[in-house]
């Protein structure tokens, strides 16, 4: 198996070489960053311009697809038609920022939580969410957007398989929509990692399809099956454990995708630590 493509979310405080420095103190191969603040405001940091030069740098280094994390604030499936409104403009913007990567050969997605639906129902907010992707694909069509695994908490929309897929069904342009799979989201929402990998895999490719999963956040869990806390544990501390990651980093299925880290860094090198522990469980 070839090397694992893995990194960490990574501030993008001083620009798109800072970024691609950090991701080599962390021996990284991919990475996630956030396109804007994380409160909405456009980045100051990122300049468009510098984004076809930033790619060709990844390609002659041979990076993964990046996993570029779309601002919280995000919600697709708002009652309040200006902030689904805001998601919708801000989501095309993004688009607009990174395309210029994937079209200079650098694979990039973008990822999303897909909306909470805050107390309108499920069927509602996921309905208001292949609309709202609708919108933003009339503007802009050049990355794919991921839809991330949710673990349930609230009224988040995605908590379940069906509910992604219901989501993806209202997409007109279905290619350009694909899933992000948040171990540490995926146990918490009630799927059995540990104790059934094989049959959660299958109700996967059952219900959405594994060829739509292009992406990996690798995060153990704090408080484990069904629990729909969403706390995220460092690597083989938590509820999913190394036997799991195991599993997970020597499945053809997944073991090639690019695989993002949203542990908590305890100390300088967590994720660097991290990356090689991931890595050397492929061995």
């Amino acid at each position: 198996m070839t090397e694992l493509l893995i990194g960490s979310h990574l501030s993008t405080s001083g620009g798109w070489g800072e970024l691609l420095r950090r991701s080599h103190e962390e021996r990284g191969t991919t990475f996630a960053f956030f396109p804007r603040s994380p409160y909405g405001k456009r980045s100051k940091s990122l300049d468009p311009a510098g984004a076809h030069g930033f790619a060709e740098r990844l390609i002659a280094e041979h990076y993964g697809p990046l996993v570029v994390h779309a601002p919280y604030v995000y919600n697709l499936a708002g009652k309040d038609e200006s902030k689904r409104e805001f998601a919708i403009q801000a989501l095309a913007e993004d688009i607009r920022l990174l395309t210029p990567i994937r079209e200079a050969g650098q694979e990039i997605y973008i990822n999303i939580h897909p909306g909470s639906h805050v107390g309108q129902g499920a069927e509602a907010g996921c309905r208001l969410i292949g609309e709202g992707l609708n919108r933003v694909f009339e503007q802009e069509s050049g990355i794919m957007v991921l839809l991330e695994t949710m673990a349930g908490k609230g009224t988040e929309c995605g908590r379940s398989f069906e509910e992604l897929a219901t989501i993806i069904d209202g997409v007109d342009d279905g290619a350009n929509v694909g899933v992000t799979f948040d171990t540490c989201h995926v146990l918490d929402a009630g799927y059995d990692l540990v104790g059934d990998f094989d049959g959660v895999m299958r109700r996967l490719d059952d219900v959405i399809g594994l060829d739509r999963v292009k992406a990996i956040h690798a995060n153990d869990s704090q408080f484990g099956l069904g629990s729909h806390k969403d706390r995220h544990a460092n690597i083989g501390e938590g509820h999913l454990g190394l036997p799991f990651f195991t599993r997970l980093v020597t499945d053809p299925r997944l073991g090639a995708l690019p695989m993002i880290l949203e542990t908590k860094e305890l100390t300088e090198t967590t994720h660097r630590d991290e990356i090689a522990l991931l890595r050397g469980l492929v061995a």
